[in-house]
């Protein structure tokens, strides 16, 4: 058989692999809290690896590995660090209220404290943010088929497109979750497998590491102005602070067993996602010695398949390479759908049955997708494209989220205040200053417009409680990520 019949068949396999799981999953899916949250059930070892396995995109495989070999560490400084630091951050402050909560969505949140327009607002950046995430985990799925087996990237993009549709309205989060349990397993063995060969294949790292530039592993700006720290910055924010609100992540937290296995999976995630994404950028950094002068530098990771492996491991990494893609778009168009149906579709009908709403969200998933498509084809860059897709999120978002948990005196006023001066603050740098990281000062207006209009609103705009999915009042203690590690907490943990 030729590479590219073995690529073929192997893919295929993969394939009807997932679509297998998806539609055993929607055997589980009966209602809207199993399809979104399935059922408030994950145990840690899936609940650890289906986070991982949806922060583990194409933004690692594939643009993170091009940042890498471009510019070393300090271009990888959104993803892979400052997605594994902002699981930490998720695990140690939001976890365990937000699992307390036994909500569908975290714009239920933004509701409870904010009210309705709030919370309209940020589901539509949420719904945006991961249509422009799926989206580049397209175009990431269209550069392996186009790589390694010269299918146009049009073909790959919509023929990958359509095999998450199907898996994900069958199964929803039970579909996703158990897909990504076998998605990770299949990414660490591809990318193991690739970095050892590569490895012997170039005389060990003592043959890579005299010929690399001395600021490769450089992981501070390397030119001391206030443009380049300011940039720095926001490489850390972009991901470590704006997908603290991610709906695909938070909804794993809302899925967790309890408090106890939804705080340590992200732990373990944190560490986890950290580790397997050194990888690709190792062998980033590897190919700027050995494979100089790739025109398109994100493809990187399928040039080094093709120049190292045999055939057949081709094909089982080209399977860990579309692990990968889909384990982060299904989470996406789930979130993105669960936000539709619980928080924007009862603007339009306020009394809506469960069998109405999973109706809702299953629809939902192959509409977003299909405009994610659309953005794909539109836009063809990886990693700049995962990164515009949370601006929106964080300069409209993550301000009242953060104060919402924190500060009790967070209220209505000051969160519109906020919203409407961070994305005021974005739109005119994108408009008049173009290079100047405008997420980051719209962040930073952000705060202070949130802190300064709270403080001179409280009596006319009184902060709202609290509360839970059956509107009971929750108590804002004990949110620190602090329960044991192994060992079975007591209290209320377990609840």
């Amino acid at each position: 058989m030729s590479t590219e019949a073995i690529i073929f068949t192997g893919v295929a396999i993969y394939l009807v692999m997932m679509l297998v799981i998806g539609i055993w999953a929607s055997k589980r899916t009966g209602s809207t809290a199993n399809f979104i949250v399935a059922g408030r059930r994950l145990p840690i070892w899936i609940g650890s690896a289906t986070i991982i396995a949806t922060w583990f995109g194409g933004g690692t495989m594939m643009g993170a590995a091009g940042a890498s070999y471009d510019q070393g560490l300090i271009g990888v400084i959104a993803d892979p660090f400052g997605g594994a630091l902002c699981l930490f951050l998720v695990g140690f402050f939001f976890v365990r209220l937000f699992r307390r909560l036994r909500l569908l969505t975290f714009i239920e949140f933004f509701e409870n404290r904010y009210g309705k327009t709030a919370a309209t607002i940020a589901a539509v950046g949420s719904i945006a943010s991961n249509i422009g995430w799926t989206g580049a985990l397209l175009v990431a799925f269209g550069l392996v088929f186009q790589s390694l087996t010269g299918v146009p990237m049009t073909i790959g993009i919509m023929g990958g497109a359509v095999v998450v549709f199907v898996y994900t309205v069958a199964g929803g989060m039970w579909a996703v979750a158990l897909t990504d349990f076998v998605q990770i397993i299949v990414i660490a063995i591809g990318l193991i497998l690739l970095l050892v060969v590569v490895l012997i294949d170039v005389g060990g790292w003592s043959a890579i590491a005299p010929q690399l530039p001395e600021d490769t592993f450089r992981m501070i700006p390397a030119v001391p102005s206030w443009e380049a720290w300011l940039n720095y910055f926001r490489a850390w924010v972009i991901f470590g602070l704006a997908d603290v609100t991610a709906q695909s992540l938070l909804q794993r937290a809302f899925s967790a067993r309890n408090e106890q296995v939804a705080q340590n999976s992200f732990y373990l995630a944190a560490f986890g996602y950290l580790s397997l994404g050194m990888i690709p950028v190792m062998l980033g950094i590897i190919a700027s010695v050995t494979m100089p002068g790739i025109v398109d530098s994100e493809t990187v990771i399928p040039e080094l398949a093709l120049a190292h492996l045999h055939p057949v491991a081709i094909a089982i990494f080209v399977g860990a390479l579309l692990a990968a893609i889909m384990s982060s778009a299904d989470s996406s168009l789930l979130a993105a759908a669960s936000v539709f149906s619980v928080n924007i579709m009862p603007l339009f009908k306020p009394q809506i049955t469960d069998r109405a709403r999973l109706l809702a969200t299953r629809i939902a998933i192959p509409v977003f997708g299909s405009i994610a498509v659309y953005v794909a084809l539109e836009v063809q860059v990886v990693y700049d494209l995962i990164q515009d897709a949370n601006s929106v999120i964080l300069v409209c978002v993550t301000i009242p989220f953060i104060v919402g948990v924190w500060w009790r005196k967070a209220n209505r006023t000051g969160a519109l205040a906020s919203m409407a001066v961070g994305f005021l603050t974005w739109l005119v740098a994108i408009l008049f200053a173009p290079g100047f990281p405008g997420d980051l000062l719209g962040l930073l207006t952000g705060l202070v417009a949130m802190l300064i209009v709270t403080a001179l609103t409280q009596k006319s705009d009184p902060p709202q409680p609290l509360r839970n999915s059956d509107g009971e009042e929750v108590e804002m203690k004990d949110r620190l990520g602090t329960l044991p590690l192994f060992r079975r907490a007591d209290s209320t943990a377990g609840i």
